[in-house]
């Protein structure tokens, strides 16, 4: 099964469950080991497989057992900066030239009654 956006987090937590059980198995390794390997209980690696509720840090020493932490940087990718932030970085560019002024020779001023 796909994980989709919709789904609940007991479905999302079924189906990891099925997909550790099933590297799991692919790799031959029994629950007993794994959870030795991991340095957690039998229990708790049945529990996982069942799509139970377990602490992060348990569930990451489970999938450094079943050689899938590179999956982990895939989950919540590094954020770059964004494209406004980017244009904020940058600074202010000139977008046109100023065209020459010509300055005309300055005539005298003088109040409109005087000549």
């Amino acid at each position: 099964m796909k994980i989709e956006p919709q789904l609940t987090p007991e479905a999302v937590l079924q189906e990891l469950g099925r997909r550790v059980a099933r590297r799991r198995l692919d790799l031959g390794i029994s629950q007993a080991d794994a959870a030795e390997q991991a340095g957690v209980g039998k229990r708790t690696v049945e529990r996982i497989e069942a799509g139970g509720d377990t602490q992060m840090s348990t569930l990451l020493r489970l999938l450094r057992v079943l050689e899938l932490m590179g999956g982990v940087d895939r989950l919540v990718p590094e954020t770059g900066p964004r494209p406004m932030d980017l244009l904020k970085l940058r600074g202010k560019e000139r977008q046109r030239a100023a065209s020459q002024r010509t300055t005309k020779p300055s005539r005298e001023w003088h109040w409109g009654d005087q000549e």
